[in-house]
């Protein structure tokens, strides 16, 4: 997939860095042409020595060579390069990044990059979580640079927690994405997907939810843009970001999701029913806040109406899939689902996996259809959107 590809890597400092040089000898190996270009910084952290060695390319810092006048030129760089990948990104190159602020080598190649560019940062988790960081990263998504979401685990701090950089592995894989022609295998296709939970109030300050924090229902709809699709997310409660060429559309409860979807589809070739959505609402809200007193508390619920079933009624000839989650009898009431919502494949999840369900980056699921049922490994979430979006592509050539 790589081989002769150009791919300027940068490297930033921060301790993450050392990760860098099994990045560079996984994209060689895989037939890239790497050049790499490191901060001032970075050099206190990974030596210029050993990414020369792995990349097999002198490696670039400074502006020009001190001893003969030599000038790195940024513009070239940006007209050889087929991708420019930086990585560690550290919070204050991205902060540069997002302010076109140019001063290193590596930040002008970046404003000269006629290229794709994508980032896979790394640092503390309070820095990861702060404000700024996260409104940087949301403005350069929507300036069209990729992002390799950091992992979660131990820091060099000692806490835990998001912002540990991704391994090199899963970097070379995304790098391996943005290359692959499949990705506009869905161009001028559109699709809705649900993603996340919603939230049914009783009051002004209580209300009922569950568990999702829609990171598979993201999950999938950044894999239909990668594939070239339109796609619109309506997007309950969660704290993840916009995938990178989707629309988002927040709500926050059924109804609103279910009015969302609605109108969404109507414009769709399919959709995607990822999100965890509330079978039951308070039958009436409080407009003040319920006080305790020493009796029970009853609270009526009604029925939520069925956005699954709605868009199964009206679909037609458009593509359908339904997911659920059941903790006993799977297989059973997920083929019933299938057939009731007139679903063209239902997505089973099982809280009894572990590492699958809600709050992880990991997932096991089956694929269901009226032909019968394919139980898939353990498997990044990511990798799991990519499954489920072949079979729909499988389903779309017929």
């Amino acid at each position: 997939m790589l081989s002769g590809k150009h791919i300027l890597l940068g490297i930033t400092g921060g301790i993450a860095a050392y990760k860098a040089a099994a990045l560079c000898r996984l994209l060689v190996k895989a037939g890239a042409e790497v050049q790499v270009v490191m901060t001032p910084l970075a050099k206190q952290f990974i030596t210029p020595l050993t990414m020369a060695t792995l990349s097999r390319r002198p490696i670039l810092v400074e502006f020009f060579d001190p001893e003969n006048g030599a000038w790195n030129s940024h513009v070239r760089l940006g007209e050889w390069a087929d991708l420019m990948l930086i990585a560690p990104a550290t919070a204050n190159t991205l902060a540069k990044m997002t302010h076109g602020i140019a001063d290193n080598l590596l930040l002008t190649s970046y404003l000269s990059a006629r290229c794709p560019v994508a980032v896979a940062p790394a640092m503390d988790l309070d820095m990861y979580a702060h404000t700024a960081t996260q409104e940087n990263l949301q403005t350069l998504r929507r300036r069209g640079v990729a992002v390799v979401e950091p992992d979660s685990g131990e820091l060099a701090s000692g806490l835990e927690g998001k912002g540990r950089l991704a391994e090199p592995e899963r970097i070379a894989a995304f790098v391996e994405g943005l290359f692959d022609e499949k990705k506009k295998s869905l161009s001028g296709k559109r699709f809705v997907v649900t993603a996340g939970a919603t939230i049914e109030p009783i009051d002004p300050v209580r209300y009922i939810t569950n568990r999702s924090t829609g990171k598979m229902g993201y999950a999938l709809a950044a894999e239909l843009a990668r594939r070239g699709a339109g796609v619109t997310l309506v997007s309950g409660r969660t704290q993840l970001s916009v995938p990178q060429g989707v629309e988002r559309v927040e709500v926050e409860t059924a109804a609103e999701m279910y009015e969302a979807a609605v109108a969404a589809f109507e414009g769709a070739d399919g959709g995607v029913m990822c999100a965890a959505v509330a079978d039951y609402t308070p039958a009436a809200v409080a407009d003040r806040k319920i006080k305790k007193s020493d009796d029970d508390l009853s609270i009526p619920l009604k029925r939520t109406r069925d956005i699954a079933a709605e868009l199964g009624r009206r679909k037609g000839g458009r593509l359908l899939v339904g997911f659920a989650l059941e903790t006993d009898h799977e297989g059973e009431h997920a083929a019933a689902k299938l057939e009731r919502k007139n679903l063209d494949f239902i997505v089973l999840n099982s809280l009894r996996d572990a590492g699958a369900g809600f709050g992880v980056d990991t997932n096991r699921v089956t694929l269901i259809d009226r032909s019968g049922a394919e139980r898939l490994p353990l498997m990044p979430k990511s990798e799991v959107a990519a499954r489920i979006v072949d079979r729909m592509e499988s389903l779309l050539l017929k």
